[in-house]
């Protein structure tokens, strides 16, 4: 059925858990797997005043070096964990997008057939303040989406 399974990961304990669960599915079925981190923008808050330029360029190399840093790590511990399953088993980190937007088009790219992304469930409220990632892909995408909570 699912034979290029996309797995969305930022590295926390919920997203471990969608991990968790895609590895699985992807070694029942016999899939490959793509990995996919993303780091957003640095932010454009940081570049306010008359002397922030300066103090903001140092802190935009700060900022893309421990994120690139981050990614290595949480995509190594991925692809070490399919290696154990044996999964066969890709990484990819997107810099500077939104994670929705990019994680749609590495599915695309990819010709995933399925995408697997935790989320914490917000309601009402706290969606909106918070935001979701997960929703905007599920509800800009013509892939299937396995939400694991």
């Amino acid at each position: 059925m699912y034979k290029k399974i996309l797995i969305a990961t930022d590295g926390s304990e919920l997203a471990q858990k969608g991990v968790a669960h895609g590895l699985e599915l992807a070694k029942g079925l016999g899939a490959a797997v793509a990995f996919v981190t993303v780091s957003e923008p640095f932010p454009a808050l940081a570049w306010g005043g008359a002397m922030a330029g300066y103090v903001a360029a140092d802190e935009l190399v700060n900022y893309e070096e421990s994120a690139r840093k981050y990614a290595r790590e949480v995509l190594d511990k991925c692809k070490a964990e399919a290696a154990a399953k044996g999964v066969e088993a890709k990484t990819l980190h997107i810099e500077n997008r939104t994670p929705a937007e990019a994680i749609l088009e590495v599915a695309g790219a990819e010709g995933s057939d399925l995408i697997v992304m935790a989320s914490h469930g917000r309601r009402g409220i706290g969606r909106l303040v918070l935001g979701s990632q997960t929703a905007e892909v599920v509800s800009l995408t013509q892939i299937p989406v396995l939400v694991v909570r």
